[in-house]
C-alpha cells in the first residue's frame, strides 16, 4: 500500500487565507500552494510503525499519539520520510531545525496551511456545530478519544478542532516567547472559546504536554534554499525578534536566528 494512502493524507487545494496577528492587530493575505495533510491526527499505530523497533502493536492504535514534543514530531517526520524513500524535510543540528521547502518528505504544516485546512472554505469560528465535530470540555471525557469519532470538515479532515492540540512548524512569537512553537486546534479539555480555527497557543519545542500531538503534512512548496513558504518566512521571524527600545516585562526575544 502506498504510504500516503496508509497515513490517510488527502490533497488540500491551494488558495488564499487572511491570517490575523492579534498582538499587532494586523491581517495579511497568504497565498498557499496545494499540499497534502493527514485525514486524522497521527495515531499510536502510525508512530509505532516508524519508531518502534520491536514492532510491538500499540494499545488503542487509533488513539492520537500523545504526549509529544515538537522535536519528537520533527524526528518522526524525518524517520518516516527515510522509510518511504522521500527526501527529508528537515535538517537537524541539536536544537536547530531547518526546513527544506523544496523537499517532498513528511513534515509539519505551517500555521497558514493548518488554518486553511481547518476552515475548509468556511469563515466561521468552527466548521460545524462544536458538539458534532470536536471533543472538548463539553464532552466531559478524561482524555483524547479515538480519531475520526466525530464529523469531518469539507476537506474530509477529522478532529481539526478538539481531541489534541497539533504542533505546527512556525514559531509562536519570536519577540515574546523565544523558541516556542505554535499549537493549533484545541484539546479534549478545552472550553468552547478555545476550540476555534483561529485560536493559537505556543509552547517550548521540548515541552511534553499531555494534550498535544500532531498531524502530518507532505508536499514541496518552494525551491530548496528558499527561506519562506506557505505563510512562513525566516526573515519575518528575525524582524519580529528584533526588539527596538525597552523590552516589555516578561518578553524573551529569540536571539539564535
Amino acid at each position: 500500500m502506498d504510504r500516503q494512502e496508509y497515513l490517510g493524507l488527502v490533497p488540500i487545494p491551494g488558495g488564499t487565507i487572511a491570517m490575523r496577528d492579534a498582538r499587532s492587530a494586523t491581517t495579511r493575505d497568504v497565498m498557499l500552494r496545494p499540499f497534502s495533510l493527514g485525514r486524522i491526527q497521527l495515531t499510536r499505530a502510525d508512530w509505532s510503525a516508524v519508531m518502534d523497533d520491536a514492532g510491538t502493536p500499540p494499545s488503542l492504535p487509533r488513539l492520537p499519539m500523545h504526549p509529544l514534543t515538537w522535536f519528537d514530531a520533527i524526528d518522526w517526520c524525518n524517520a518516516a520520510s527515510g522509510m518511504a524513500g522521500f527526501p527529508p524535510a528537515y535538517a537537524v543540528d541539536g536544537r536547530e531545525v531547518h526546513w527544506d521547502v523544496g523537499a517532498d518528505g513528511y513534515r509539519l504544516p505551517t500555521e497558514s496551511e493548518w488554518e486553511w485546512a481547518a476552515r475548509a472554505g468556511t469563515t466561521t469560528p468552527v466548521y460545524g456545530p462544536l458538539a458534532d465535530i470536536a471533543w472538548t470540555a463539553a464532552d466531559a471525557v478524561a482524555g483524547p478519544q479515538l480519531v475520526a469519532g466525530k464529523l469531518a470538515n469539507d476537506f474530509g479532515l477529522f478532529d481539526m478542532i478538539g481531541n489534541v492540540w497539533e504542533w505546527c512548524w512556525d514559531y509562536a512569537d519570536t519577540a515574546r516567547y523565544g523558541d516556542y512553537r505554535s499549537l493549533r486546534g484545541a484539546g479534549w479539555d478545552d472550553p468552547h472559546w478555545s476550540a476555534r480555527a483561529s485560536v493559537r497557543r505556543g509552547s517550548a519545542p521540548d515541552a511534553l504536554l499531555e494534550d498535544v500531538g500532531f498531524r502530518v503534512a507532505r508536499g514541496a512548496v518552494g525551491v530548496t534554499g528558499t527561506l519562506s513558504a506557505q505563510g512562513w518566512s525566516a526573515d519575518a521571524d528575525k524582524t519580529r525578534a528584533s526588539i527596538k527600545g525597552p523590552r516589555p516585562v516578561g518578553w524573551t526575544p529569540l536571539r539564535s536566528l
